[in-house]
């Protein structure tokens, strides 16, 4: 029976020129490439984002597709995208889950792992 699987990657930088620390605004790019790492083809049709900053206060995002896009991928191929979000604190959390559907109509969830806004990751 064919397998179904998504696998995520992702890359963060902080965005100096859109923060002020002023006014507790700190913006993160965050990349992320999403990897089809089953033997089926797979779309990914939905996200669903969990932000948390250092206080602990959470932002869920959720919604179809990434940046406009539900792609298609055949095993083996990725696909990449860049967004953004902002924090009222330097540092802070997200994690994600893709909703997605095989070729032959199997839905499925291939969760993102926690990972780190934070200035630091700026130097890496």
């Amino acid at each position: 029976m064919p397998h179904p699987e998504l696998t995520s990657t992702v890359t963060v930088r902080h965005l100096p020129e859109q923060s002020d620390a002023v006014t507790g605004q700190h913006a993160f790019a965050y990349t992320v490439t999403i990897r089809n790492s089953g033997d089926i083809s797979a779309q990914l049709v939905a996200r669903h984002w969990v932000i948390t900053d250092a206080t602990g206060h959470t932002e869920e995002v959720r919604g179809l597709a990434v940046v406009g896009h539900q792609p298609l991928l055949k095993p083996g191929e990725s696909f990449e995208y860049t967004s953004a979000t902002r924090l009222s604190t330097p540092q802070g959390t997200m994690r994600g889950t893709f909703f997605c559907i095989t070729q032959d109509a199997q839905w499925f969830e291939a969760p993102v792992p926690e990972f780190g806004l934070t200035l630091a990751s700026s130097l890496h």
